[in-house]
C-alpha cells in the first residue's frame, strides 16, 4: 500500500460533521463537549475566527475571545468528536485569511465590517 492511499483510507475512516462554511472574521459560536471524569456536560465558545487551516479532516480554525479583558485563543479541529454545532452569528468582511492583527486592538477598533450572508 502506497503512502498517499494509505492516508486516504485514514481519512475515509474518520467522520467529518457536516457545519455551516465560516471563513476568518466571522463570529460563531460553537458549542463544545467537556468530559469531567464521568460526567459530560455542553460550553458554548463565542468568538470571531482568525484563521482556517488545513484541507479535509485534518483541518483546523482558531477562534478568540475576549474574557475578563483578556484575549481568550483557541484551536479546535473541524474533525473533533467534542464540537457538538457551530452557529454563525455575523458573517465578518475582512480582507485577509489570517486576520492576527486583531490582536492587538482594543475596544471599538477590534470592530469588524459585517459582511453579506452567503
Amino acid at each position: 500500500m502506497s503512502k498517499n492511499a494509505f492516508i486516504q483510507y485514514v481519512e475515509d475512516q474518520v467522520a467529518v460533521k457536516e457545519f455551516p462554511k465560516f471563513k476568518a472574521g466571522d463570529t460563531i459560536t460553537l458549542t463544545y463537549k467537556i468530559i469531567e471524569g464521568n460526567k459530560e456536560r455542553l460550553q458554548k465558545f463565542q468568538g470571531v475566527v482568525l484563521q482556517r487551516v488545513g484541507s479535509g479532516p485534518n483541518a483546523t480554525f482558531t477562534v478568540r475571545k475576549i474574557s475578563n479583558n483578556i484575549g481568550v485563543e483557541r484551536i479546535f479541529p473541524v474533525s473533533s468528536p467534542f464540537i457538538e454545532e457551530i452557529e454563525i452569528n455575523k458573517t465578518g468582511s475582512v480582507r485577509r485569511a489570517r486576520i492576527f492583527y486583531l490582536r492587538d486592538l482594543r475596544g471599538k477598533k477590534a470592530r469588524i465590517k459585517e459582511g453579506r450572508r452567503l
